[in-house]
């Protein structure tokens, strides 16, 4: 089955849904939204969307929870993340503040063969 191109915002959520996890909280609608900068409903969509693709399991007034393969896409975008930050601000000198942001914008770009050239530039 070939792999199915994800928008941003798909990425964002799911980013977002991991990071809830990571810090032990529930992925309750209301706080993925406010998190998200969205609408209560909007956030329910998207959900709703992520759900159908296989990418959380969603019990209603209970939260989302990642599957692996929604798990494995939002460690991804992570991954991207975060050898951005680190290449910014380490090998063109970018400023903390700055590096986030550029890295919020980049990590949805960042192909697997750029990534694996961060990754050997930065000593892996």
């Amino acid at each position: 089955m070939a792999k199915v191109e994800l928008s941003n915002a798909i990425q964002d959520y799911l980013k977002e849904l991991y990071k809830l996890h990571a810090a032990g909280e529930r992925a309750t609608t209301t706080e993925l939204a406010r998190r998200m900068g969205v609408s209560p409903p909007s956030a329910t969509a998207m959900i709703k969307k992520l759900a159908e693709l296989g990418l959380v399991a969603h019990t209603p007034y209970k939260g989302a929870t990642l599957t692996d393969e929604g798990e494995r896409t939002a460690l991804e975008v992570v991954r991207h993340h975060r050898l951005l930050e680190q290449y910014l601000a380490q090998t063109l000198g970018l400023s903390l503040d700055a590096v986030h942001a550029e890295a919020d914008r980049l990590e949805h770009a960042l192909s697997e063969e750029l990534e694996a050239h961060i990754d050997k530039t930065l000593g892996y």
